[in-house]
């Protein structure tokens, strides 16, 4: 009777292991001239940026002045990670197709790239995809050192904050 208790328990114990599958793994699909290992120390720092503080508002602050929404730190932005997100460079718009669209003036490279729906812009330097786990950049930022890690990180706080939940209207 004892022996089939202990096996009653291990086959229990074994049933709680297998489970529905916990989703794709953790880290990137790396498409940068970038290591794996840039790409999570960017990510880890869109992390800590989050978790010390919440910036809900950098583009309406930019283009109309509002006053700022910004939040206290959410600490569960350490938790979060990346599920296979995709991470990549486009080529940069041409300066005349950016004037022709927009009337600005920029010299090539632009360091721009069309910003597909459901941006609110028509062009930036880098959007994300939260559904499709897809973080494009302006493939001329990838030299640009800290300027990369800048636009990059910006991207990670917005897949972070998708994430959470929070609105991102004005990110």
């Amino acid at each position: 009777m004892r022996q089939n208790f202990w096996k009653f328990v291990l086959g229990l114990a074994l049933l709680g292991c297998g489970g529905q599958p916990a989703g794709p793994p953790a880290g990137f699909v790396n498409q940068t001239r970038h290591s794996d290992a840039d790409l999570w120390m960017i990510w880890q720092a869109a992390q800590d940026s989050i978790a010390y503080q919440v910036d809900l508002n950098p583009l309406q602050r930019s283009s109309f002045g509002a006053p700022a929404d910004i939040r206290p730190g959410d600490r569960r932005a350490l938790e979060i990670m990346p599920h296979q997100l995709r991470v990549g460079a486009e080529p940069d718009v041409s300066s005349s197709d950016l004037l022709a669209a927009t009337g600005v003036e920029r010299s090539d490279p632009t360091g721009m790239i069309a910003c597909p729906k459901p941006c609110n812009v028509r062009y930036a330097a880098a959007y994300s995809f939260y559904s499709r786990d897809l973080t494009q950049y302006a493939a001329s930022w990838e030299e640009q050192g800290d300027s990369f890690t800048f636009v990059l990180e910006y991207e990670f706080e917005n897949q972070i904050l998708a994430a959470l939940g929070y609105s991102l209207r004005w990110r």
